[in-house]
């Protein structure tokens, strides 16, 4: 897959949860998008649900509304989708704020068609003509991760961790450089760094020496995302919100 260069490009940056728990680390990812529009013409941003577990707009607090969502695998699919969506909404306007125009594509206008079971499914197509005509006007989108819709117009999630593949999908879909993605870590490490204080971060890997990696309690990023990165050859970056530093780089091929 050709790539454009440096320059004259598009990147996609991912920010999970903790990177979306409370406005000031949400000024770390306003700072990073503020980078990315100074050295590439378009930034598209994927974020996930704002917090984890018990915060007030998580996935998990959202789905605790009622026991009753267990029994509607839509009902359920449309209210786990929600945090994202909140999550969209509340960087938009912060960006705003910060003086960065920006747009929100969700629901119909992102692309994202799914197939297959609610809480599990697979993009099958994502539709880039509404997004590429929105960029002539807005330089940074905000895409809702964790979500695409079916072809009757439901709502359908992708599966825990799944913001990652939508961000690695868009990133194939577009022609993308690369895939940037923002963590509490400054990037690939050998070991968990929150158990580990020797884990060393690795510089660089190939897409083949990362997917065992993620053979663990918490990987860095969905398995499913790697191995769609690996199908379709686009690099990705994991590097830590908090500091400017290059992170590691994750590339189909060695070098």
């Amino acid at each position: 897959m050709s790539r454009r260069k440096l320059g004259d490009e598009m990147i996609i940056q991912k920010f999970g949860g903790a990177a979306m728990r409370n406005r000031e680390m949400r000024r770390l990812c306003i700072h990073r998008i503020q980078e990315g529009l100074k050295s590439h013409d378009e930034v598209i941003v994927v974020v996930s649900a704002i917090g984890r577990q018990e915060s007030p707009y998580s996935t998990d607090r959202l789905l605790s509304i009622t026991p009753s969502l267990k029994f509607s695998s839509a009902s359920w699919d449309l209210a786990a989708s929600c945090g994202e969506l909140i999550a969209s909404a509340v960087l938009s306007a912060e960006l705003e704020e910060a003086g960065i125009p920006n747009r929100v594509m969700h629901s119909m206008n992102s692309g994202i068609r799914t197939i297959g079971s609610f809480g599990n499914a697979t993009i099958e197509t994502i539709e880039t003509s509404h997004i590429k005509r929105t960029l002539q006007d807005h330089k940074c989108l905000i895409i809702p991760g964790f979500q695409g819709m079916n072809a009757a117009g439901d709502y359908m999630t992708l599966g825990r961790g799944g913001s990652d593949l939508t961000a690695i999908a868009l990133g194939s879909s577009l022609n993308a450089a690369h895939v940037e993605f923002f963590k509490d870590v400054p990037g690939v490490m050998s070991a968990d760094p929150h158990i580990h204080a020797e884990a060393k971060k690795f510089d660089s890997l190939t897409i083949d020496e990362f997917i065992p990696l993620l053979d663990c309690e918490r990987p860095v990023i969905q398995k499913r995302a790697a191995l769609h990165a690996k199908k379709t050859a686009i690099p990705l970056c994991v590097r830590g919100i908090a500091a400017a530093e290059d992170g590691t780089w994750i590339v189909p091929h060695s070098l």
